[in-house]
Order: structure tokens, then sequence, then C-alpha cells
């Protein structure tokens, strides 16, 4: 057993009015502060196998920060017991620890010693940081001056190359570009068939289905589910549907019910040659292909594909729905699908777009199970034609003078 957690629990004492400043403590010398208690972990228990990768979910608030801060001895309990084997690595969050006054091959070896290695074990992974950052003619640059893509790319680098037994990594699968964020996704990949016992935290469902083993969900500090991470993925979706009492409805007048029914294997662009690109040049034709494997008996699904733009604002999409009451249609589970979509008159403007598939599933007369999966990200290059985000074609024509006799005023 690589951790034991049994009956862990944390309560914060929490204000209720501060007195931040000198005018008040003068004024009110007297007053005694007011506390609420939040209990934020409430009799917290479970076990992470050794090269387990497990993962722990959960609404805000919900406890999931302070669990691992305290597996990281950040926090300490106020009860129960923990016990961890092997060391321990935790990446609480990019870049801490990090001293924007020196060099990125200065902080490397400085991050390593930290970790428990010695000065000239951190030095010998310079290189490997370096050359998964793609950081290398900026090692001897002073990190102030680091954009904050290179600062977390940097950070990831370093966290992967740790020698730790056990990893603790809370929501730091989003860093960076597009291409970065594959190689991020090869190596959790890698990471999760290593034999490196790995915690991590987060609200990405489609992280938990991708990588954990097993997964536990939290709420309000009690442990609600423990096993399957696709059972928990499941339930997380359900609780939030839960808190809002009602789900959201369609245009169709359906509420919308969020579900895990399946899972993208895999996704990419092509040419027109077939041979997988990462971008697009403006004005060429869009080509896109995924491969999504149904986790659940799927019933004349619908399979919309929409382009977002950076700042997530959806720009079209393209829809086809699956067979109907009379030509009934059935994906079973574990079976894979394969999307392919073609755009040929290509009307997006250069910038960078997200492409997110939303597959849909009538369950009742009333409500329909829904499930969001982010296929890609790509980048339009080339010069910009006007403003915008699509370039539609037609024709403007402005006519100086009179009109021609007979033309509409």
């Amino acid at each position: 057993m690589a951790i034991e957690v049994r009956e862990v629990e944390k309560t914060f004492r929490i204000p209720v009015h501060r007195i931040d400043s000198f005018k008040e403590r003068m004024v009110h010398p007297l007053a005694q502060p007011e506390y609420r208690t939040l209990e934020a972990l409430r009799k917290v228990s479970f076990d992470a196998h050794r090269g387990e990768f497990f993962g722990i979910v959960g609404r805000n608030g919900s406890g999931k920060s302070t669990l691992l801060k305290i597996l990281a001895s950040i926090y300490r309990a106020d009860s129960g017991s923990i016990r961890m084997a092997g060391r321990v690595a935790p990446f609480i969050e990019l870049g801490v620890g990090f001293n924007p006054e020196l060099t990125a091959r200065e902080n490397v070896t400085l991050n390593g010693v930290m970790m428990g290695l010695s000065r000239r074990e951190a030095q010998a992974r310079l290189d490997a940081v370096l050359d998964f950052a793609e950081l290398r003619e900026f090692v001897d640059l002073k990190l102030k001056n680091y954009s904050s893509g290179m600062l977390v790319r940097l950070a990831f680098s370093v966290m992967i190359q740790s020698e730790a037994d056990v990893l603790l990594i809370d929501e730091v699968l989003a860093v960076g570009d597009a291409a970065f964020q594959q190689k991020c996704r090869d190596v959790f990949r890698d990471m999760r068939d290593g034999g490196r016992t790995i915690v991590l935290v987060t609200h990405d469902m489609t992280a938990v289905q991708r990588y954990c083993h097993r997964a536990m969900l939290l709420d309000e500090g009690r442990v609600t589910y423990l096993g399957e991470a696709e059972e928990a993925g499941r339930q997380y979706l359900r609780m939030n549907f839960a808190k809002r009492d009602l789900g959201e409805t369609g245009a169709d007048g359906l509420t919308l019910v969020p579900d895990l029914l399946a899972r993208v294997t895999d996704a990419w662009i092509e040419d027109t040659d077939g041979t997988r690109i990462e971008n697009v040049e403006a004005a060429q034709p869009i080509r896109i292909n995924a491969v999504i494997e149904a986790r659940q008996d799927l019933s004349n699904p619908r399979f919309t594909v929409q382009f977002n733009n950076a700042d997530g604002v959806p720009v079209f999409d393209l829809e086809r729905a699956l067979g109907d009451d009379e030509h009934p249609i059935r994906i079973a589970a574990g079976t894979s699908s394969q999307i392919s979509l073609t755009v040929d008159e290509n009307p997006l403007m250069p910038g960078r777009y997200v492409v997110v598939c939303w597959l849909g599933l009538l369950r009742h007369e009333e409500d329909a199970a829904i499930q969001s999966m982010k296929l890609l990200e790509f980048v339009v290059f080339g010069l910009a034609r006007g403003q915008g985000v699509v370039s539609i074609p037609g024709e403007l024509d402005v006519r100086v003078g009179e009109p021609d006799e007979g033309a509409p005023r």
C-alpha cells in the first residue's frame, strides 16, 4: 500500500468580522473576534495502491485541495492517521518555489536539491527538463523575463522529472499551447503505466476517465463514492446536476442531464493527402477525424461538432443524428466509432480554435443525457482577410454620385 488514510478530519476557524487596521483596533479595543467553523474534511478514509493513478474529484469547496495539502504535510490534520510509503513530491501549484531573480538553470538545480536530490543529480536532469520544455536557448535567462507560457512549461517539465515514489498533483493538465498539452497528455499516459503512485485532484472528468485507475468523490468534506474512475466521474456530473435542482433546457424543451457516455481515444487534423498536421493555413480545407469509444449503450445518438474561438465563444457547428424511432441505431458499450468532418471552404480567420464534440442521447420524453468532449485545438495561420472570426464570401459595391435613374434610393 502506498497511501493509507484513516478517519482524517480538518476544521478551519474563519473570522466573521476581520479587524485589519490599527484604527479599528483602537476604536474597539475590547471587541472579541467572532469565528465560524468550516468542516473541510469529515472522517475521510481511503487507500491508494502502489503504482495506482488515483483521482480525487468534487465540487469547489468539497475538500479536495485541503486533503492534498494534508497528504503533502502543508496542513496538519485535526485527527485521524496517514501513512505513506516512499518519497513524496507535491505539485500543488506549478511554479511555486521558483525564484524569479535566478535563471532557469539555477532554478532547476535548486528545485532538485529541495526535492532531496544531490547537487550533481539535480544538474544531471537539467538537459531532460530543458528538452521537454523546449527552452534550451533560454536556460540562462532569469525567470522574471519568462512569459507565463514559458514558466508553466518549465514547471511542468521539472515536475515530470521528479523521481519520487508518490506524486501529488493538483490541476496541472492544461498548460502551454496545444502542442505542449499533447506532450503533457502523452506523459500522463506513460506515468499511468510507469509504476509510480499518482494522486490527481481535478475537475476534468475526461482526465479522470482517461488516466485514473480508481477515483474518490468528495462532497462537503465527506467521501460519497470510492471505486471505478468512470463511475466517480458520472456521479460527479450527476451531483452538479442535482445541486441545480433542474438541468439546463435545450432549444427543443428537453432537460439536459450531464453523463459520461463515451470517451475520445484519438483525434487529429489531416491535410488533403491524409497526413496528420497540427495547424491549418487560412483558406485551406479543414479535415478533422476522431475516434470515440462508447462507455455505455447508445441508442439513436446525436453528434454535434462545435468550433469555438480561444475565448470559448461558439463560431459554428455541424450536427449528425444516427437513427430514429422507425430505424433505430444502437452503439454497444465498448464499440468505437470514427467521426470525420470536412469544411472545404474554411471560413475561419487566423487565430486559435477549440473543437468540441457534444454527444446527446434521448433518455425519456422530457430529458436527454449529454456530454461534452474536447477533441483538439488548432491554429489557423496566414494573412488576415478582415476583422472578426470568420470570412464570408460576398461582394460589396459602392457608387459615388447620383444613383442611376430607377435605382433604389
